[in-house]
């Protein structure tokens, strides 16, 4: 229980320091009343109106300090809390009270979410006194579970250079230079915004949230036996399942304890009390992971051991305690040291006399070693600008290593989208070259047809060429016919004329055609209907035969 009251002190020393406008130690009892119904709220504590009431009367004289708040916080509050509250919820609403007056207002490069989860972490990591700090060690030890959390290498020579740098005055750092510190970007140089927020998120469910591993796989239902995606959460003893890594719905728990087991099988089975819970990997390196995590928390359950990272951090606490008191041994061992030099100087106070003689001999000695001092000090003196000088270097020769780093993440990217366009380029060609052939192959297709409407047209020339012979020769044989047809004619009627000189006016009167006569321009014709109609038949008989 003591663990726990000064992890909530931590939070609540935060708003009751936010409460302190003036600075003076006091916090008005109005203030108090409500910051003490809000924490009997978040921390699931019974509210005792009559015990806050008789704490904070009307007829007690002004405002009310820090320790004269602890002893109602110690009895009503923190001695009646469980561990069955919403620490993320405690947390938050501690938050709330001292953050719009502490958080700088100078532009961070992580939300003011990420800041939250810094401040709760920078609750767990702080030494226990007041005003509470975190100091160089922890500061390291988080800046690095940071760094490899963004997949980055730790810069130990750039934390140095830090700790050179680092106020001589102070201890250790305050949450809001903490916050200023990380949100500044000064140790995540390169990573971008959503990187270092999925980091912050990281450290802070292994450390606060004591999250061991997560992530999806498939669990197979008691009942229906259908086979489920699930977000998995391994914590010290228990796996709860989701149904997504928001964790806003969730769907049960497993019970973790040193009886429990895993059988290695594909999907590996869980066997806890007398429930067997089978869950299924994306595939075997995933699944021997799952395993190994279940195995190293179950082993740890048997040995009564706490999570890694807090023993991680029990151990530097052991190693800060014995550094601690070996500084403070070795503070009394100086403090004896001084008093027996003391001791000492009054015993040879009586021989400083007789040592002047000898102190005169020496000083004329010294004066003639005063050259080769002041040869020395020059030497010193060009030492030291060496040193500034190889400082410097080395500052350029780690910039000019981060420069060459960002060059080669921005070359690593030109060359991602290079062949991104490449790609893209490559699909626009293809897509080009079918079309191309496609409209090749159209123009084929109207240059056949184009041949074939030639060779038709071709054809009906020489067709019409054809009947224009034809023609020409019906004209031919026409005006062949109309000659013969008019010679015949002047024969007849030059014959006429000699019948009708010799037979005078006497004709004889024959029987005529009963068919009527075609009538031409010179005169009946010498054929019938019928024999045209005939004549016409077989010409084109003929025609159609060539």
């Amino acid at each position: 229980m003591g663990g726990l009251k000064d992890e909530l002190l931590k939070a609540i020393w935060h708003a009751f320091t936010a409460l302190d406008l003036d600075h003076s130690g006091k916090v008005s009892k109005s203030q108090l009343k409500v910051l003490s119904h809000n924490l009997c709220t978040v921390l699931n504590v019974p509210h005792d109106p009559v015990a806050l009431e008789e704490h904070f009367r009307d007829d007690d004289e002004g405002p009310v300090s820090n320790q004269g708040y602890m002893p109602y916080l110690n009895k009503f509050i923190l001695e009646k809390v469980q561990d069955n509250f919403d620490k993320i919820e405690f947390n938050r609403m501690c938050w709330t009270l001292c953050v719009k007056k502490n958080l700088t207002k100078s532009p961070l490069l992580i939300t003011e979410e990420d800041a939250f989860k810094v401040w709760v972490i920078f609750n767990f990591l702080s030494e226990d006194k007041y005003p509470l700090i975190i100091v160089p060690e922890e500061i390291e030890y988080l800046l690095k579970k940071l760094t490899e959390a963004m997949g980055g290498g730790w810069q130990q020579e750039q934390f140095e250079h830090y700790k050179i740098n680092f106020d001589d005055s102070k201890d250790g750092l305050s949450v809001w230079e903490l916050i200023e510190l990380i949100g500044n970007g000064q140790f995540s140089k390169g990573m971008d915004r959503q990187t270092v927020s999925m980091a912050i998120n990281e450290v802070f469910n292994e450390l606060i949230l004591d999250v061991l591993k997560q992530g999806y796989m498939m669990k197979k239902g008691h009942r229906r036996k259908n086979w489920t995606e699930r977000w998995f959460v391994l914590k010290p003893n228990i796996i709860s399942y989701y149904v997504g890594e928001d964790l806003k719905d969730k769907k049960g728990d497993i019970l973790l304890d040193e009886n429990c087991c895993v059988e290695v099988k594909m999907p590996f089975s869980h066997k806890c009390f007398d429930k067997t819970f089978e869950i299924s990997a994306s595939d075997k390196k995933k699944k021997q992971e799952w395993i190994q995590a279940i195995h190293s928390t179950i082993h740890l359950l048997k040995l009564g051991s706490p999570p890694p990272h807090k023993e991680e951090e029990l151990e530097r606490q052991m190693k800060e305690k014995v550094g601690m008191e070996a500084a403070s041994r070795a503070a009394e061992e100086e403090k004896k040291r001084l008093q027996t030099q003391v001791e000492l100087q009054a015993r040879f106070s009586t021989e400083l006399e007789r040592e002047k003689l000898i102190r005169q001999q020496m000083e004329e000695q010294v004066a003639q070693k005063s050259s080769e001092l002041e040869q020395y000090l020059q030497r010193v003196q060009e030492l030291e600008d060496m040193y500034l000088k190889l400082q410097e270097a080395l500052e350029d020769e780690r910039q000019a290593r981060q420069d060459e780093e960002t060059v080669r993440k921005l070359q690593a990217r030109l060359l991602e989208e290079e062949s991104s366009k490449r790609a893209e380029l490559e699909k626009w060609h293809l897509e080009q070259q079918q079309a191309i052939q496609t409209t090749e192959a159209e123009k084929q297709e109207l240059e056949n047809q184009r041949v074939l409407k030639e060779r038709a047209l071709q054809e009906a020339r020489e067709q019409l060429e054809q009947l224009e012979l034809e023609r020409k020769q019906a004209l031919e044989q026409y005006e062949g016919v109309k000659k013969k047809l008019e010679m015949a004619t002047s024969k007849t009627k030059s014959w006429k004329d000699k019948v009708a000189q010799h037979e005078g006016l006497i004709r004889l009167i024959e029987p005529g055609s009963k068919n009527p006569h075609l009538i031409t321009n010179w005169g009946p014709a010498a054929f019938t209907q019928a024999e045209l109609e005939e004549r016409e038949k077989n010409w084109k008989g003929k025609k159609n035969t060539e």
